[in-house]
């Protein structure tokens, strides 16, 4: 393992990488990690010189990651969503004026040129509570900018979201802390 004196560990991109970004991703499942896969996937492309957008649905409350814009300068992140639970049966409007906000800076971001990956984090479950229609964001996938790729997390990934998606991993949850009474561990799960 080289740690090199290099303060700034990031590379560029050669024209070959950025000519080979444009696909679809998916991280979807029931289990834990699609998120933190995302923000793994998101960091290698961060310190290999690439620009990265990184956008939260439905996470109005604190979490970890909030921490980045301050300790990777560059690293785009935003949120959207309140701090309380989406109740997918009732939402309330301002869970659909949040995602729609979320969704509408996703694609303003994939279009501005500025940017060659760009994570749409739980943008799968605001499709599934349908507070985001799944024909709507079909539609930005299918007329997307070439050359961004698109990471989509969530549970639920809507079947034609898959059907289109170049890469789809579904995450299964086999076991979990919470069945025996164990509370989400900050620095873990948040």
């Amino acid at each position: 393992m080289s740690t090199g004196n290099s303060k700034n560990h990031r590379t560029s991109k050669s024209s070959y990488e950025k000519n080979s970004l444009g696909l679809i991703q998916i991280y979807t499942g029931d289990g834990k990690g699609k998120t933190t896969a995302a923000l793994g996937l998101a960091l290698r492309a961060y310190l290999h010189g690439f620009k990265v957008a990184f956008v939260q649905f439905m996470k109005g409350t604190r979490y970890g990651e909030d921490k980045i814009p301050k300790m990777l300068p560059g690293f785009h992140f935003e949120k959207f969503g309140r701090k309380e639970f989406v109740d997918p049966k009732n939402p309330n409007p301002k869970d659909i004026e949040e995602a729609r906000k979320a969704f509408n800076r996703c694609k303003e971001l994939a279009f501005s040129g500025n940017f060659d990956l760009i994570v749409m984090d739980e943008i799968n479950v605001a499709m599934d509570f349908g507070l985001i229609s799944v024909d709507e964001v079909l539609s930005f996938l299918k007329n997307r900018p070439p050359n961004v790729e698109l990471v989509l997390t969530g549970r639920y990934a809507p079947k034609p979201v898959v059907e289109i998606a170049d890469l789809v991993s579904e995450i299964k949850e086999v076991k979990h802390p919470y069945t025996k009474g164990i509370p989400a561990r900050r620095g873990i799960e948040y």
